[in-house]
C-alpha cells in the first residue's frame, strides 16, 4: 500500500482550474460515470461475479483472502446460481441501470445546455461493464469533464468508497489522471426528489394491498443491506445516512405509520447491524403485528436483494407465520426517480464544490491508504 502511495506522487497534477469545473468544449460530451456494484447478467457469470466480490478487502475482510476468497466463491456460486435461476437467470441491474441512464441524460441536455451533450458511462465495481473498460471508452469518447455519480444514496466505505477507490487506481494504473476534470457526487439520501420517489411507492402499496382498518396496524420495515460492525466501528457513515433517509421518509408520510429500519443480506459468521429484516418480520407477527410492508431503503433497483429475497425467501417466511407482507417497488425507472437523478447531476454541474464536504473526511479509524489518496484527489486536488 505504502508503495501505490508512492505511485500517486508521479501524477501530480495542478486542479485549481478545476475548482470552478469550466464548461466542456462544443461537442465534446460531458460524462456521467455511474458506479454500483452490478451483478452477474447470466448464471455462467456468478462464480467470477462473486470471485472478485470475495477477493475484496475493502468489501468483506477474510482470512488469507487471495486463497479463500475464490474457493469460497466456487462453493458458494452452486447455491447463488440456483437463486439466480428463479429471478430469470441474471441480475436485471444492468438494464435498470442503462435506462435510468438513457432517461437521465436526455433530462440533462435540456436542464444543462451549456454542458451538453451528457453521456453516461457505467462503472461496476464486479461485473461489466467495469470501470476500467468504461474509462477507456470515456477517453475515446473525448470526454473532458466527467461525473463520479455513486448510485448508492448512502454512502458507505465499502460500497461508494470502495468504487470511488478502484476508480482512482485504474486512472493511476492506465495513466488518466491528466485527462478528465472530475467532480464527485458521493452521497445523496436526503435528495427531495428521491424522498418523493420512495414515498410515491409506500403510498402506491398501502392503498393497493391494504385495507383501512389493516393500516392501523400496519408496520413499515424499511430494509437496507446490513453492514459489519466492524466498519461501523471505524466510523463508516452509512448506518446514520440510511437512518436519515427513513426520517424524511417518514416525515413525508407525517409519520402516519409504524415502522422500523431493518438490515439484510449478511453475508459470513462475523457480527453485523441487527435487527436482521426475517427475524425482525417474525418477532413482530409474534406480537401481534401481522400487516407488514417491506421497503427497499438503500436499494434503487431490482436485483437479486430485492427480487430473491424479498419476493421469495421473505415471502415464504410470511406464508409460513401467517404474516399479511407485501413490498413498495423498487425506483427503477420511476419519472419522479429519474428527475431526481437528473436534478442531482444538474445541480452538481453548476456549482464548483468538486465533492460534498463529507467525502474529504476519513473515517477517524480509518487505515486504508487508497482511501487517503483518493479522498485528497477526488475531494481537494
Amino acid at each position: 500500500m505504502r508503495l501505490f502511495t508512492s505511485l500517486n506522487k508521479n501524477y501530480r497534477i495542478n486542479l485549481k482550474s478545476c475548482r470552478t469545473f469550466s464548461s466542456t468544449s462544443k461537442g465534446r460530451p460531458t460524462g456521467i460515470f455511474m458506479m454500483n456494484l452490478g451483478g452477474p447478467s447470466s448464471q455462467e457469470e456468478v462464480e467470477p461475479f462473486l470471485t472478485r466480490l470475495l477477493s475484496d478487502s475493502e468489501i468483506i475482510k477474510l482470512p488469507i483472502q487471495k486463497w479463500s476468497g475464490p474457493l469460497i466463491a466456487k462453493r458458494r456460486s452452486v447455491m447463488v446460481k440456483k437463486q439466480y435461476g428463479l429471478i430469470g437467470g441474471g441480475s436485471p441491474i444492468r438494464k435498470w441501470t442503462e435506462k435510468q441512464g438513457e432517461a437521465m441524460c436526455r433530462l440533462l441536455d435540456n436542464l444543462n445546455p451549456d454542458t451538453a451533450p451528457h453521456k453516461y458511462y457505467i462503472g461496476f465495481r464486479y461485473a461489466d461493464p467495469m470501470t476500467e473498460e468504461s474509462l477507456k471508452k470515456m477517453k475515446e469518447d473525448g470526454v473532458h469533464r466527467a461525473v463520479a455519480f455513486t448510485q448508492y444514496p448512502q454512502y458507505s466505505c465499502s460500497t461508494t468508497g470502495s468504487s470511488l477507490n478502484e476508480l482512482y487506481r485504474q486512472l493511476c494504473s492506465n495513466n488518466l489522471l491528466n485527462t478528465f476534470e472530475w467532480g464527485v457526487i458521493d452521497r445523496w439520501y436526503s435528495h427531495p426528489l428521491l424522498i418523493k420517489a420512495i414515498v410515491g411507492q409506500i403510498r402506491k402499496c398501502i392503498e393497493q394491498e391494504f385495507s383501512d382498518e389493516e393500516k392501523k396496524h400496519l408496520v413499515l420495515l424499511f430494509s437496507a443491506h446490513s453492514l459489519p460492525l466492524s466498519a461501523v466501528d471505524r466510523g463508516d457513515t452509512y448506518p446514520h445516512e440510511v437512518a436519515a433517509t427513513v426520517h424524511q421518509v417518514m416525515k413525508e408520510l407525517n409519520f402516519e405509520y409504524h415502522y422500523r429500519l431493518v438490515w439484510q443480506s449478511k453475508v459470513g459468521p462475523a457480527k453485523w447491524l441487527l435487527p436482521a429484516t426475517g427475524l425482525a418480520m417474525e418477532g413482530f407477527a409474534q406480537n401481534g403485528w401481522k400487516c407488514q410492508m417491506l421497503v427497499p431503503i438503500s436499494f434503487t433497483s431490482d436485483h437479486i436483494e430485492t427480487l430473491y429475497e424479498y419476493d421469495i425467501l421473505y415471502a415464504e417466511l410470511a406464508q409460513k407465520k401467517g404474516i399479511k407482507m407485501k413490498r413498495a417497488e423498487s425506483l427503477n425507472d420511476h419519472p419522479i426517480f429519474i428527475e431526481a437523478l437528473a436534478d442531482i447531476v444538474s445541480n452538481h454541474l453548476k456549482i464548483s464544490s468538486r465533492s460534498s464536504k463529507q467525502l474529504g473526511l476519513r473515517c477517524p479509524h480509518c487505515s486504508n491508504l487508497y482511501c487517503a489518496d483518493m479522498k485528497k484527489f477526488f475531494a481537494t486536488g
